[in-house]
């Protein structure tokens, strides 16, 4: 599985209203072209950014996909309006999902709730955001959970540092990792939209009931593991995020 991260800076005051247009036009219309809409999401701490998610089966289905939708006329009737909101839609981060470790979740507990699994398998391609139930076109009230993603830049090798060393701690304090993603280093196969390359990164995610959960925690180990300092995303879902 593929997945893009892709984080929007938006001319200051739009990002609702790309919003409003994305859960109206896009969502159903990218899923009719191949591409998975994972979830969308406003940054909590910078109003100009518009963070969302997508995936694809593999490089060539992704290709495939983009060409649909992008020359199809949903995008062609709405792209205008799109483009108006935003200053840059190049910070994209192509990923691909890594095996979660298999720390204990409780029975019962706010993520097995949610429907998230740890390195659940389809065959054998894993992919960690798998539900696609959302509220249909016009739903506007707003979960109330939080996801926090943190990315690190890093080197060959961090995957099983994290696993090993990071994984128990953050479980241990009630902030178990809901899925883990590494740079993608295939080719860039849809040259329309630019990717962010020569950097490798590995990026996790947290899921937090409401905001006013949200814990940090001091991870042992990792800051001579980072190449550059660590990037913290406080991500709060839009109406319509499959991702809740």
């Amino acid at each position: 599985m593929i997945y893009e991260l892709r984080n929007y800076t938006m001319r200051p005051g739009r990002r609702d209203t790309l919003i409003e247009l994305f859960e109206r036009e896009f969502i159903e219309g990218q899923e009719a072209a191949g591409i998975g809409v994972v979830g969308q999401f406003r940054d909590l701490d910078d109003p100009n950014m518009y963070p969302w998610m997508r995936k694809f089966p593999d490089m060539e289905a992704r290709r495939a996909a983009l060409t649909a939708f992008y020359g199809g006329p949903i995008w062609k009737a709405n792209r205008d309006a799109a483009n108006a909101t935003m200053i840059d839609s190049d910070n994209v981060l192509l990923l691909r999902p890594v095996p979660v470790p298999s720390a204990d979740v409780p029975r019962g507990s706010a993520l097995r709730r949610s429907g998230l699994s740890h390195g659940s398998t389809a065959g054998s391609s894993l992919d960690p955001f798998s539900g696609t139930v959302r509220p249909p076109v016009g739903a506007t009230v707003l979960p109330e959970s939080l996801y926090v993603a943190m990315i690190y830049h890093v080197e060959d090798g961090f995957a099983e540092f994290f696993a090993k060393e990071a994984v128990p701690v953050l479980s241990e304090a009630g902030v178990p990792p809901v899925a883990c993603f590494e740079t993608e280093a295939a080719e860039n196969t849809f040259s329309a939209l630019p990717v962010r390359t020569g950097e490798q990164v590995f990026v996790w995610f947290a899921r937090f009931d409401r905001p006013s959960d949200e814990r940090d925690v001091a991870l042992p180990g990792l800051e001579s593991r980072l190449t550059s300092p660590p990037q913290r995303l406080r991500l709060a879902p839009t109406a319509r995020s499959a991702l809740r």
